[in-house]
């Protein structure tokens, strides 16, 4: 099969001379910047096809840690409906996040940097470079008028999209003074300014694993904080090391620093309802923390040997077997083993509600939302009914059309959730896990833990379509 994959694409490729290879290989890159110029166009015809009805149905990009939306592209682009960018997403293979990138970055460089945009289309500038640019002028702070747009784009085709990111960051600010976007910065003031600097933060760095399990913590406090913070970790340490703990200082006070995450001195919201806040050794009751654990277990004899290694469910990080055995030496830690599931048993419950036995079966079955592309983790998605539950079935005296049982339900994100309900994507099950999406326009795409596959009935019979997740 693998000849046969490859056989076609590199038919006499192996009797070309060292000079005939190089030609061959940039006339390969000039076909892919060609097609990448031409799917920026086709994705900003596609966008015109698709106004929306009003600006509550645009799409956007949600800010993180801010309750405001960012349109797709800036001032002067026309909007575009949010149901049509997923459809575009499905067919190209890629997320709806970045097939909305996709329709911003075509809208802002044809709307708002024209001179940009011709020399993408004439090949003179790469798709990429322009998408770069493209993407900087869009989310810039503030935000910068159509005029303001318009000259970072005579300043970057004036040197045909050749700048770095230091370059147009300068370029970006610079439009930015001209235009007079930017509001007064009380902080510029070399008097009075750091009276309006709050440089108080709390940062843990949740990308950054070290390979010793450990993650880097950044913190500017308050002075009385400060002080109190230090006084604490070093009573923990100290208790550490009477309670007999050989590890160092410095670690012995990272640990005691977790021990105050687990522990809420000053009010347990877990508490509440109990006038008891403490526990029987006179320490406060511990706030629960609530990880997902998942190890490859085998049985030797008559006892259950767990692998080295499994990983976390939140953030798919790997995980060390000793790791979770130092949480569990810790008296204060609560540890809840839970029976292995069954996943491909059917589970039932009457009425639409989903109990949590069944919702944490769909959730590990799934493992993240099952539209096409979507990589969400399936614990924090909604479960929805495939074919939708009818609340009047029963009064009626009908058969419940869509009961609320394993093989009817799916894990899906709140996003797609609504696309599911609000247009006309339709799904059905296919067996346990495993979807069959079909899109406004007739795509068909199936889905299952492994990943997703477009179905073409053009595909050769016996090769497999590759799956991603």
């Amino acid at each position: 099969m693998i000849e046969t994959l490859a056989g076609p694409r590199g038919a006499g490729v192996e009797d070309l001379s060292a000079s005939a290879l190089l030609a061959a290989i940039k006339e390969r890159r000039a076909a892919e910047d060609r097609a990448a110029a031409d799917q920026l166009d086709l994705a900003a015809r596609w966008a015109d096809l698709r106004p929306p009805e009003s600006i509550h149905a645009a799409a956007s990009f949600t800010v993180p840690g801010c309750e405001h939306e960012e349109p797709i592209a800036g001032e002067g682009a026309p909007l575009v409906a949010e149901f049509c960018v997923a459809e575009l997403g499905a067919v190209l293979g890629i997320s709806t996040t970045a097939a909305k990138r996709l329709i911003g970055h075509a809208l802002e460089l044809r709307h708002r940097l024209p001179r940009l945009w011709a020399q993408v289309q004439f090949g003179r500038v790469p798709a990429w470079r322009a998408r770069s640019v493209a993407d900087v002028t869009i989310h810039a702070a503030p935000a910068l008028t159509i005029e303001a747009a318009g000259w970072v784009d005579s300043q970057v085709a004036a040197v045909a999209g050749r700048v770095g990111t230091a370059q147009l960051d300068r370029l970006v600010a610079e439009s930015i003074k001209r235009f007079d976007l930017a509001a007064p910065d009380p902080t510029a003031d070399p008097e009075d300014g750091w009276q309006h600097v709050d440089p108080r933060h709390a940062t843990i760095d949740t990308q950054d694993v070290h390979y010793a399990g450990t993650m880097r913590l950044e913190a500017e406090l308050d002075l009385a904080d400060a002080l109190d913070l230090d006084r604490a970790l070093a009573h923990g340490a100290a208790t550490l090391a009477a309670l007999g703990s050989p590890e160092p200082l410095d670690a012995r006070r990272a640990k005691a620093l977790g021990d105050l995450a687990r522990t809420q001195t000053a009010l347990d919201l877990h508490t509440q309802g109990n006038a008891e806040a403490r526990a029987a050794d006179g320490l406060p009751v511990a706030r629960e923390v609530v990880l997902h654990a998942h190890f490859d277990a085998s049985t030797v004899g008559e006892q259950t040997v767990f692998g080295p290694t499994g990983r976390m469910e939140e953030g798919q990080r790997l995980l060390l077997l000793d790791q979770v055995k130092g949480w569990c030496a810790d008296t204060r830690t609560k540890v809840t083993i839970k029976p292995v599931i069954d996943l491909a048993a059917e589970l039932f419950a009457p009425g639409y509600g989903i109990p949590d036995r069944i919702r944490e079966q769909v959730a590990l079955r799934d493992v993240t939302c099952v539209f096409p592309w979507c990589s969400q983790p399936a614990r924090g998605c909604d479960i929805d009914h495939v074919i939708p539950f009818d609340p009047n079935a029963d009064a009626e005296g009908r058969p419940q059309p869509g009961p609320t049982t394993t093989s009817n339900l799916a894990a899906l994100c709140r996003r797609h959730h609504r696309l599911k309900t609000h247009s006309a994507w339709r799904y059905t099950v296919t067996g346990p896990g495993r979807f069959e999406w079909v899109s406004p326009h007739g795509h068909r795409f199936t889905r299952d833990p492994s990943g997703t596959a477009p179905i073409d009935a053009s595909d050769p019979p016996g090769v497999p379509r590759p799956r991603r997740r």
